[in-house]
């Protein structure tokens, strides 16, 4: 038996704390990130680090260990989450939907200007390429979910998105 195999809890330990706790868990961990999915990940994620270090832990600690885990698992994936939402964003241009309020009237104006051209690339767009960038960008749909809606193939999809976000960059200059 190697050393890693004895750092490891026992998988029975593991299946008994899933079937005490995972229902109360998912509740909790839904209610920190508001998506079922985003749950079952966090969820899943606190779990493999339970089998990886939870023979370190003491038996009457394991709930609250697992809660802790999860709650970072949770926190790490809403970092990860906010992440990918800012680069869509700068792939986007950048710009929100309206200029921020406050700083000087000198960069309102600029703001405004800016969201005006890329209003305007919007609606250049060819309609099923714009369609796209608005579940994606303003709705902020996954690209699974855009599919169904329209009840396209994911593949289409992610092309509209590729060749729209392109135009995009092309029609303002990509000057990031």
């Amino acid at each position: 038996m190697s050393w890693a195999d004895e750092c490891q809890i026992e998988p029975a330990v593991v299946a008994a704390l899933y079937l005490e706790h995972a229902d109360e868990l998912r509740r909790f961990l839904f209610g920190v990130l508001r998506d079922g999915h985003a749950a079952a990940d966090a969820m899943q994620s606190a779990f493999a680090k339970l089998v990886e270090q939870g023979q370190s832990v003491k038996v009457e600690s394991r709930k609250s260990w697992l809660f802790t885990v999860a709650y970072r698992e949770a926190l790490a994936l809403k970092r990860r989450q906010s992440v990918e939402r800012g680069a869509i964003e700068k792939l986007a241009g950048g710009i929100s939907s309206a200029p921020a309020p406050g700083g000087s009237p000198q960069r309102r104006l600029i703001e405004w200007e800016t969201v005006e051209r890329v209003r305007r690339a919007l609606e250049k767009l060819p309609a099923e390429q714009r369609d796209v960038v608005r579940l994606k960008i303003t709705d902020q749909m996954t690209f699974a979910a855009i599919a169904e809606q329209l009840k396209l193939p994911l593949g289409t999809v992610l092309t509209r998105m590729q060749l729209a976000l392109a135009k995009l960059r092309r029609a303002l200059g990509d000057d990031r």
